[in-house]
């Protein structure tokens, strides 16, 4: 099969398991959604989503639930694991099974790493990675990307910078991997020293000969960035409260900051943010986190789609 046909019955845990082609072809129909939102509309009748959060989420809960319910679809499941059989002791691979007889797709977010992989390897239908733990969160990829592509037309020959918790950051690591696949990248990492890249991507960054730099200082990168992706720094990744308390605040975007930033530089965030942006920037041409955020409820359209097998090209 070729093109989206090869998305039927997949399932995606990590950025790599689709091709660059094939995530275009995905942005290219998320692109079509976003021009005519009756497109597609009723695709998905008859078909279940098994939405299973066992972290709190809102934007990528409710934009999977909105993108199944604009296709027609229906959506089961839960919030917060204590409404289900897992506060019993039931294992993660029981609930998989059981949810995979009831729903034609699965999509779970977990908090600990792999927990993906475990549930594609238990589950008789797709799974999509919602995020498991510090590890990956590859709908957020695609959301990032097409929000690239769609502001500044392109995803090659782009200088990113990271900001914020760049070592427990599942969004950024995401991203990270799937970047490198694109030309001419420049990346900047920005952070404490307490909360820098992994050294296993950096050292995958150097094999691939990826040109990156790793700073402490937000302000002398900000004229040389095209995308500027800041992060919340995560209390539920701390096992020390002071730790957090003292790193919380690190980064505070704001307009005296912005006003060195390119005229054409766009801000994004995976969200929820904290204090890292301040509301001041809201206003701002560039800020683009909420445009993200309703992107990422069309390219998980596009991605149900492809992968019930609704759509062909």
């Amino acid at each position: 099969m070729t093109g989206l046909n090869a998305l039927k019955g997949r399932s995606l845990i990590e950025p790599e398991d689709f091709s660059v082609d094939e995530m275009e072809l995905l942005f290219s129909l998320a692109e079509n959604i976003e021009k005519d939102e009756k497109y597609l509309r009723e695709s998905c009748r008859g078909k279940i989503l098994a939405a299973l959060f066992f972290e709190p989420s809102t934007r990528t809960r409710l934009s999977f639930e909105a993108a199944m319910l604009r296709l027609g679809g229906n959506c089961i499941g839960f919030a917060e694991p204590g409404s289900s059989s897992s506060s019993k002791g039931e294992s993660l691979a029981d609930t998989i099974r059981t949810a995979a007889c009831y729903a034609d797709t699965i999509v779970m977010r977990n908090p600990k790493e792999g927990s993906a992989l475990l549930a594609k390897n238990y589950s008789l239908v797709p799974v999509i990675n919602a995020g498991d733990g510090g590890h990956h969160h590859p709908t957020q990829t695609l959301t990032d990307l097409l929000t690239i592509k769609r502001l500044l037309g392109k995803i090659d020959t782009i200088t990113i910078g990271f900001c914020g918790d760049l070592k427990f950051g599942r969004t950024v690591h995401s991203l990270v991997k799937a970047l490198v696949r694109y030309n001419q990248i420049k990346m900047i990492f920005i952070s404490p020293k307490e909360l820098v890249l992994p050294e296993y991507i950096k050292n995958n960054l150097i094999k691939q000969n990826i040109d990156f730099i790793e700073s402490e200082n937000l302000e002398n990168s900000m004229n040389d960035i095209d995308v500027l992706y800041m992060t919340r720094v995560q209390k539920e990744r701390f096992f020390n409260e002071d730790d957090y308390i003292r790193l919380k605040d690190t980064y505070v975007l704001n307009t005296e900051k912005m006003s060195m930033a390119k005229e054409k530089m766009i801000v994004l965030h995976p969200l929820p943010r904290v204090n890292e942006i301040s509301i001041e920037v809201d206003s701002d041409p560039r800020a683009a986190y909420f445009q993200q955020a309703k992107y990422g409820m069309y390219v998980r359209m596009a991605l149900l789609a492809s992968i019930q097998g609704v759509v062909t090209c």
